[in-house]
Protein backbone atom coordinates (compact mmCIF):
# COMPACT_ATOMS: atom_id res chain seq x y z
CA UNK A 1 0.00 0.00 0.00
CA UNK A 2 1.55 3.39 -0.79
CA UNK A 3 2.02 6.11 1.97
CA UNK A 4 -0.25 8.80 1.44
CA UNK A 5 -2.87 6.55 1.45
CA UNK A 6 -2.29 4.50 4.26
CA UNK A 7 -1.97 7.03 6.31
CA UNK A 8 -4.94 8.94 5.17
CA UNK A 9 -7.30 5.91 5.81
CA UNK A 10 -5.32 4.60 9.09
CA UNK A 11 -6.36 8.30 10.40
CA UNK A 12 -9.72 8.03 9.42
CA UNK A 13 -10.19 4.47 10.64
CA UNK A 14 -8.55 6.00 14.48
CA UNK A 15 -11.03 8.98 14.21
CA UNK A 16 -13.96 6.66 13.86
CA UNK A 17 -13.03 3.75 15.92
CA UNK A 18 -12.28 5.73 19.09
CA UNK A 19 -15.30 8.22 18.36
CA UNK A 20 -17.82 4.82 18.27
CA UNK A 21 -16.10 3.86 21.15
CA UNK A 22 -16.60 7.50 23.46
CA UNK A 23 -19.76 7.94 21.70
CA UNK A 24 -21.19 4.11 23.01
CA UNK A 25 -19.17 4.27 26.37
CA UNK A 26 -20.92 7.63 27.04
CA UNK A 27 -24.47 6.29 25.73
CA UNK A 28 -24.00 3.09 28.21
CA UNK A 29 -22.96 5.04 31.17
CA UNK A 30 -25.88 7.54 30.69
CA UNK A 31 -28.47 4.51 30.38
CA UNK A 32 -29.15 5.84 27.33
CA UNK A 33 -30.09 3.72 23.58
CA UNK A 34 -27.67 3.48 21.79
CA UNK A 35 -29.82 2.36 19.08
CA UNK A 36 -33.63 2.53 18.67
CA UNK A 37 -35.61 -0.14 18.67
CA UNK A 38 -33.23 -2.78 19.58
CA UNK A 39 -32.30 -3.95 22.99
CA UNK A 40 -29.73 -1.92 24.71
CA UNK A 41 -27.03 -4.51 25.12
CA UNK A 42 -27.15 -5.86 22.00
CA UNK A 43 -26.64 -2.51 20.38
CA UNK A 44 -23.68 -1.65 22.56
CA UNK A 45 -21.99 -5.20 21.95
CA UNK A 46 -22.77 -4.13 18.34
CA UNK A 47 -21.12 -0.54 18.20
CA UNK A 48 -18.70 -2.09 20.42
CA UNK A 49 -17.61 -4.85 17.92
CA UNK A 50 -17.79 -1.85 14.92
CA UNK A 51 -15.41 0.75 16.81
CA UNK A 52 -12.90 -1.89 17.66
CA UNK A 53 -12.70 -3.43 14.57
CA UNK A 54 -12.34 0.25 12.85
CA UNK A 55 -9.35 0.35 15.02
CA UNK A 56 -7.92 -2.95 14.29
CA UNK A 57 -8.10 -1.97 10.50
CA UNK A 58 -6.38 1.54 11.13
CA UNK A 59 -3.68 -0.78 13.11
CA UNK A 60 -3.42 -2.83 9.66
CA UNK A 61 -3.16 0.28 7.94
CA UNK A 62 -0.49 1.99 9.95
CA UNK A 63 1.68 -1.48 10.05
CA UNK A 64 1.53 -1.33 6.01
CA UNK A 65 4.11 1.38 6.15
Amino acid sequence: METAPAIFTGTVFVLFGSSLLLWTGHRVWRHEAVADGVHPKVSAVVATLAGVSALALAAWCFAQL
